[in-house]
């Protein structure tokens, strides 16, 4: 399968039909992405060149698959990978929110940071996933993402309080994504798709519906 290179604003914008304002929050997110760079590694030093493709489509393609979302929940979010993007992405819709869950307080305050230049609708939770699936409930959340967090079995147990009978869940995952459903069937029940990436042939998008734990109730069943 031949994969595009969406490495410019003017790419990036004709893959994904984004206004002109949406290139101008991302030029935004991409230069203070490179300041702080230098003073704390929030992103692979050798990505740094191809944030466009590498960062900013590789998250922006989530919304191509539901591009009538307007609630999500982004787990372990590190720089802002997908959560922060979708929001950019989604600035002009109203109704848009995203949350960001990242236990890093530096990473947080450049979230923050972007937030801040760029206007967009964010929520962001500064405390560790487990800690929040404890305390916190997101009733509205239709969407729950993560990428490059950890092997599906583990990723699912951090999903799981968060999950409704409505909720679908988009795990970016590399070339062992099957290898991984496999995996994390062992332990639990679900709907799965996989849908291939945009950025990288030998990578997919893990779709997740109707989770449960063997052995226990639906996830989120009483939300």
């Amino acid at each position: 399968m031949s994969i595009p290179t969406l490495d410019t604003p003017d790419r990036f914008a004709a893959h994904f039909n984004v206004s002109r304002e949406t290139i101008e929050r991302l030029v935004i997110y991409e230069a203070l992405l490179k300041q702080w760079q230098k003073g704390t590694n929030l992103v692979a030093p050798k990505s740094l060149d191809a944030i466009w493709h590498r960062h900013f489509a590789d998250s922006a393609q989530l919304m191509t698959i539901a591009p009538d979302a307007t609630k999500w929940l982004d787990l372990g979010s590190g720089a802002g990978f997908p959560g922060l993007v979708i929001a950019i992405c989604s600035a002009n819709r109203e109704d848009s929110l995203v949350h960001l869950v990242e236990s890093n307080a530096r990473k947080c305050a450049f979230c923050h940071e972007v937030v801040r230049e760029t206007g967009c609708s964010v929520e962001i939770h500064c405390e560790r996933i487990e800690s929040l699936g404890t305390t916190a409930r997101f009733d509205d959340v239709e969407y729950v993402t993560a990428r490059a967090l950890s092997p599906l079995n583990d990723l699912l147990a951090l999903a799981a309080p968060f999950f409704s009978a409505r909720t679908t869940g988009f795990f970016l995952k590399g070339r062992n994504a099957e290898q991984e459903l496999s995996g994390a069937e062992e332990n639990w029940m679900f709907e799965a798709r996989l849908h291939p990436s945009v950025t990288d042939a030998e990578a997919s998008i893990i779709q997740v519906n109707r989770l449960q734990r063997k052995g226990s109730e639906a996830c989120g069943g009483g939300k």
